[in-house]
């Protein structure tokens, strides 16, 4: 059986496709979809470990969301709401992608369905039809799901009052919540908390601490060494063996420390408001690329006879991404022309003088990274960097700070390349760094940064970005990935996790 299942409506219809992920307990089918048991109610993981039922028993789902609309429970040993999700989303820019990536980031909960609709320029009968074709279950019944599992985490996590997890995990009344919580998991809230052996819940008053499950394999270095090398002093930081930064919330903010284990992302969360958990952890595996599939990457890059040797040293890489598009987009540009240093030393002016300051009991944050509106007031006359790029930054801060391009989620991957290419000196390189780390698109391909030329000249690849354009068709739809394989043969800081980090 292929390691990438394909597109995800073709894995759960294929029985017998499904039935052999079962029956091996294949782990890498984990988040493509579900297996309902009929005579249990319960509904598992593929890699559950469980003796597998009878294939007369066995229904299939592409959702957790579709099950629970079916009638089955979560299973209690597999736990299927918290395996890694549906690659499908970060590889795809179609309509039921986008509102997947929207829903994750809690639009359904602030604004409802029309506001998904809106957002995705669609109406609610398309969305609410498409989503209901593919996923077996529309936009409410999604959110849902993602608010129990939201509701289990602060459960069994956090010493939170139930009343409060239940409005904190979105739910509009506790009735609700006790309800959801009773027909998902086949246990009342306090059952749920009962379960948890003493000692793992957060020890720190306001840190919920979990794991963060991801497809194996994960080679952490350029992740992790990437977000530490170009992370701006104030708002990012590696302290303690752990990459921190602040986060930017809908209802308030709140400070991860995110440490890579062989098994897991070890995550723990500082909120000011505990409504932001959801969308806090679904920004953070954005970031951290954790619902990759990288057994499919992999397999397609070893076809090159150049990349094989460097994807069998170290198989696995992600791309590291961000948790704010518009912040990236900023930064890109600070970004453009200069050494890392420089960009970042850009950058932490701009944050001391426009973010917005913060308390971290736990390190050395300072401060949240600017909002467009504020950072639209900075006179131009004070960036120490020439003119044409002053220009540069303060249009692109202006077309954001007006909403006309959309970096976020659920965000048009063609239209914000063509909004961006538009702008007076946004070119190839940065257009493509835009698209490959705040947008998501996993075959953004930066042909001509410098990194990605010196390794393709070493390499024996051709040099010149058309050229190289032309070489790495072969490596669609996975160009970004091939970028950090790339990037990864030369000695630069982006590459390596510091051994020792600031205390």
């Amino acid at each position: 059986m292929s390691a990438r299942p394909g597109m995800l409506g073709d894995v759960y219809e294929c029985v017998e496709r499904c039935v052999r992920a079962v029956q091996s307990k294949d782990a890498r089918f984990d988040g493509w979809f579900f297996t309902a048991v009929l005579t249990t109610r319960i509904y598992c993981r593929p890699s559950c470990p469980v003796v597998p039922p009878k294939v007369e028993n066995m229904r299939f789902y592409p959702s957790a969301a579709a099950a629970q609309q079916a009638g089955f429970r979560a299973c209690k040993r597999c736990r299927p709401d918290a395996s890694p999700g549906s690659p499908e989303w970060n590889d795809r820019a179609d309509l039921v992608a986008r509102a997947m990536r929207l829903i994750g980031d809690g639009v359904v909960d602030r604004d409802g369905v029309p506001g998904l609709a809106t957002q995705l320029g669609y109406s609610v009968r398309q969305v609410q039809r498409q989503l209901q074709a593919e996923l077996g279950a529309g936009p409410l019944a999604l959110a849902r799901a993602q608010r129990a599992q939201t509701a289990r985490l602060l459960i069994e996590t956090s010493s939170l009052q139930m009343a409060d997890v239940a409005f904190a995990a979105g739910f509009s009344s506790v009735r609700t919540f006790n309800e959801t919580v009773q027909e998902v998991f086949a246990l009342s809230p306090t059952e749920l908390r009962s379960r948890v052996k003493r000692g793992t819940r957060s020890t720190a008053a306001g840190t919920i601490s979990l794991r963060l499950p991801f497809r194996a394999p994960l080679t952490p270095d350029n992740l992790f060494g990437h977000l530490i090398a170009t992370g701006v002093p104030g708002v990012e930081e590696w302290r303690g063996g752990a990459y921190r930064r602040t986060l930017r919330l809908p209802h308030g903010h709140g400070v991860v420390a995110l440490s890579p284990m062989p098994d897991h992302i070890a995550c723990q969360l500082s909120l000011t408001d505990q409504r932001d958990l959801s969308i806090a952890i679904s920004r953070c595996r954005r970031m951290l690329d954790l619902d990759a599939d990288p057994i499919a990457v992999d397999d397609l890059l070893r076809t090159d006879p150049v990349l094989a040797p460097l994807v069998q040293k170290a198989p696995g890489r992600r791309v590291p991404r961000t948790v704010d598009g518009a912040e990236f987009a900023v930064r890109a540009v600070l970004g453009q022309q200069v050494s890392t240093a420089a960009a970042r030393t850009h950058a932490s002016r701009l944050v001391q003088a426009y973010g917005d300051p913060i308390e971290d009991a736990g390190g050395g944050l300072t401060h949240l990274f600017p909002r467009m509106d504020a950072l639209a007031a900075l006179d131009p006359e004070t960036l120490a960097f020439p003119k044409s790029r002053r220009t540069t930054l303060t249009t692109l801060i202006a077309t954001l700070a007006a909403g006309e391009i959309d970096l976020g989620a659920g965000s048009d991957w063609d239209k914000a390349r063509e909004q961006l290419a538009a702008l007076p000196g946004i070119g190839p390189w940065t257009v493509e760094s835009i698209a490959m780390r705040a947008l998501g698109d996993p075959d953004a391909f930066v042909a001509s940064d410098l990194g990605v030329r010196y390794a393709a000249r070493d390499l024996g690849l051709p040099e010149a970005p058309k050229a190289l354009i032309a070489h790495a068709r072969a490596w669609r739809p996975w160009r970004a990935y091939a970028v950090q394989y790339l990037w990864a043969t030369g000695d630069h800081a982006i590459n390596k996790i510091p051994e020792t980090s600031a205390e």
